[in-house]
């Protein structure tokens, strides 16, 4: 039975977030409220494992670049017939707007569950999944032919990720407080895995696909969790009164993970392999989306809350300049073309889709969509499998 939170609850919610400077509302709506903040733990459950990599993961094509199967308009073969789609989630529509990308115009409109949250292509880059929160189900996708399935029950899938082997799907169960892992095709339950933190969201996996860092939005918390075992091996919460973690990106090097955080306003710098407390780097007020260029040199991040998207030079780990949509808006999620010009968000308080010039930063199209846009798919995007999320491809 889905548990549905009070008014009072909810309201409590909201107030904590106005206080914080957090702008117009958290990631989703319905979560608990944070708990107080405490003082930097990151203490492991239980020792590191030794091996050397998941076993059954792809290779890198290049150790030290992540991104290297990411490069503009390499497509896969399992890929390279699909046409070129925009899928936008209408969290308050329950609807998916299609848009071609050629003409900036939507082209279809897709009902599916309750409070539809991200659009995820699954490992195999065969299927989309639209995570359906509230109405408990994922809708499939075929993205050759953009016609929709039968959907699957699935409790509470808020978003959905896939371990770099292909083994598993991993809902980010939030309201249950879970980490479910799920076959990644029927999506039947292998395991779950109870977290003590509030509001898993967003995550991105090691190079050795050994461990993957959780977001936890509404308690301020990052989890650490061992890939093969399932199980937690660190936890800590964010230094910052207030902190809302929001999505995680491995810099291409591997070695430096970032974490938005829209309270805090910024990215959070941290080494993923130590789990030492990370540092703040401030980028905008309401610091959402993260995603990398086709040429792995810079982060676009999305700045919900200033109608703005900051970019971040990997070689330096500094900020490089910074884009505001005309007219301003409110920057979410989204993903890259896959020619690497255009970087496409949804923006989720003003029923629009944004798509921006990743050369001089322009804004080329404002496109109304359906209400409450958020978690976009732009498909088909480069590399050999997806780990979840809106499109994270290596």
């Amino acid at each position: 039975m889905r548990r549905y939170l009070s008014s009072a609850l909810l309201a409590s919610v909201a107030l904590l977030a106005t206080a914080c400077g957090t702008g117009r509302g958290a990631d989703h709506e319905q979560g608990p409220a944070p708990a107080p903040t405490s003082t930097h733990r990151a203490v492991p459950v239980r020792p590191e494992p030794a091996a050397p990599g998941l076993p059954g993961m792809p290779s890198p094509l290049d150790p030290h670049d992540l991104y290297a199967a990411d490069r503009p308009n390499v497509l896969s073969p399992v890929v390279r017939d699909f046409p070129s789609r925009v899928y936008v989630p209408n969290t308050e529509s329950d609807t998916v707007s299609v848009i071609d990308p050629a003409t900036y115009k939507v082209i279809e409109t897709i009902p599916v569950g309750r409070q539809p949250q991200h659009v995820v292509p699954s490992w195999d880059l065969r299927t989309l999944w639209v995570n359906n929160d509230v109405g408990n189900s994922l809708t499939p996708i075929d993205p050759a032919t953009g016609e929709a399935g039968k959907p699957v029950d699935v409790h509470d899938p808020y978003n959905l990720y896939f371990t770099p082997d292909g083994k598993y799907a991993v809902v980010m169960a939030s309201l249950d407080r879970q980490l479910v892992f799920r076959d990644p095709h029927t999506m039947a339950v292998r395991k779950v895995l109870p977290v003590s933190c509030y509001g898993v969201n967003h995550a991105d996996f090691s190079p050795d696909g050994r461990y993957f860092i959780v977001s936890c939005e509404f308690s301020g918390e990052l989890l650490k969790v061992d890939t093969a075992r399932m199980e937690i091996v660190g936890q800590q919460r964010l230094p910052y009164e207030g902190a809302m973690p929001q999505d995680v990106k491995i810099a291409p090097d591997g070695r430096t993970w970032y974490v938005a955080d829209m309270v805090a306003d910024g990215v959070w710098v941290l080494n993923g392999d130590t789990f030492a407390q990370p540092v703040l780097l401030r980028t905008g007020k309401g610091a959402h989306g993260l995603y990398v260029s086709r040429d792995s040199k810079y982060m676009y991040i999305s700045n919900r809350g200033e109608g703005s998207i900051s970019l971040l030079d990997f070689a330096t780990g500094r900020l490089a300049a910074k884009w505001h949509i005309d007219g301003g808006g409110s920057p979410d999620m989204g993903g890259v073309s896959a020619d690497g010009k255009v970087l496409w968000l949804s923006g989720r308080y003003d029923s629009e889709v944004y798509a921006i010039d990743t050369t001089s930063g322009r804004t080329l199209a404002k496109i109304p969509v359906g209400a409450g846009p958020h978690g976009l798919c732009v498909y088909p995007q480069p590399g050999r499998y997806s780990l979840g999320h809106t499109g994270v491809f290596r």
